[in-house]
């Protein structure tokens, strides 16, 4: 997989954290913890593949929180499966 197509699936991820952000149905301290893990995936010193296995450790813990909605955890499990591509890459 080439640097761009990490920097698409970084950008999809990107876009899909910013959707749980912005959702309100989601509890304040789910979208605080999405925020920080948004934050981790784009501004890191760590190579990237790093950086996306640090992310998809926080997120799976993340999915785990009984107050996460259901649709909310689908797309975090989606993001964790983008996300699987580039740390299995290196």
């Amino acid at each position: 997989m080439d640097r761009v197509e990490k920097e698409e699936i970084v950008n999809k991820c990107t876009e899909m954290l910013e959707k749980i952000i912005r959702d309100t149905s989601v509890p304040r301290n789910i979208r605080k913890s999405v925020s920080e893990v948004k934050n981790e995936l784009l501004n890191g010193d760590e190579s990237l593949a790093v950086r996306a296995a640090a992310v998809i450790a926080e997120l799976d813990e993340l999915s785990n929180n009984p107050n996460i909605p259901s649709h909310t955890r689908t797309l975090v499990w989606s993001i964790v499966s983008q996300l699987e591509m580039i740390s299995a890459e290196e």
